[in-house]
């Protein structure tokens, strides 16, 4: 077979709730995730020894036995007896430590990837299961498309896929640590979203109504560069501003392209990642293969 090609697509959080701490240490966590078009590129080719060797471009990330693209490919390569290696060449569009999966989306795109250029035959579910003993994120990206989350993230349930609207995303300079996000939540003080009334208003298809009801329970605002991103998205937009993930990044939603644009004009003034993207409608991931 020759080389296999995936793209690896961004998500932002709609709502993310915090229920509890579990006894195993992790928090339960309640929460609607939405793909984007916004992607990185891998490819994928077959080496006959069993080497993993990973390269990248477009974003300082590792290529070593500490990127979850190469925890994926071993995972698949120990459970299964898999006798051959992998070339993997990663081309990053999604910001990285952004809060937008970009490391665990890569990290489902490789076990697509691999299920094909190894001809493993699983199925998407059975890749999930497998992607949650690699991050919480990785089996919602093995699918992608909106999804109801629990658990740690890894219980899913596929709900009416997002409208098509414009969205903005700005990340700023610096970056959150998530375990450090989630150690100063205080759980006795935070606000739940309405994750009833958003699966609602995402069936309904309506944009403004899913804006107003976006919620994450580990949105911190409190760096200047954050509030100043949020002032100027919030002046731009009625649809929704919220922060991704445990962040920094910060989106807006629009239904006009017009609007997104000025805002993405309006961000690059002060903000070096910026960027314009659409939701992801929905669609079953299939890997391309060239020979």
């Amino acid at each position: 077979m020759g080389e296999v090609i995936e793209k690896a697509y961004a998500k932002i959080n709609l709502t993310l709730d915090v229920l509890f701490k579990r006894d195993d240490g992790y928090h339960e966590v309640e929460m609607i995730m939405t793909s984007l078009e916004l992607a990185d590129y891998l490819s994928f080719s077959k080496r006959d020894d069993k080497q993993i060797l990973l390269s990248a471009e477009g974003g300082s990330i590792p290529v070593n036995e500490e990127n979850l693209c190469y925890k994926a490919a071993f995972l698949l390569q120990q459970h299964f007896g898999v006798e051959y290696g992998v070339n993997i060449a990663i081309n990053k569009q999604i910001p990285v430590a952004a809060g937008l999966a970009g490391g665990s989306s890569d990290a489902a795109a490789t076990l697509r990837g691999l299920n094909t250029l190894w001809e493993l035959k699983l199925s998407l579910g059975e890749l999930e299961e497998l992607g949650a003993q690699i991050g919480s994120d990785v089996p919602f990206c093995v699918r992608g498309n909106t999804a109801l989350a629990r658990g740690r993230g890894e219980v899913l349930e596929l709900i009416a896929p997002m409208p098509s609207c414009f969205v903005v995303l700005a990340k700023p300079k610096f970056g959150f640590s998530t375990a450090r996000v989630y150690d100063i939540l205080n759980l006795n003080n935070i606000v739940h979203p309405d994750t009833t009334a958003m699966i609602a208003a995402i069936e309904s298809q309506d944009v403004t109504q899913i804006g107003a009801l976006l919620s994450n329970v580990l949105a911190n605002y409190n760096k200047d560069e954050i509030v100043k991103i949020k002032q100027v998205m919030d002046a731009s937009t009625t649809q929704g501003v919220l922060m991704s993930g445990s962040g920094p990044t910060m989106y807006a939603l629009f239904s006009s392209e017009n609007q997104a644009t000025r805002l993405f004009n309006s961000l690059k003034g002060f903000c070096d990642d910026v960027y314009l993207t659409k939701t992801r409608m929905s669609g079953k991931e299939k890997s391309e293969v060239s020979s």
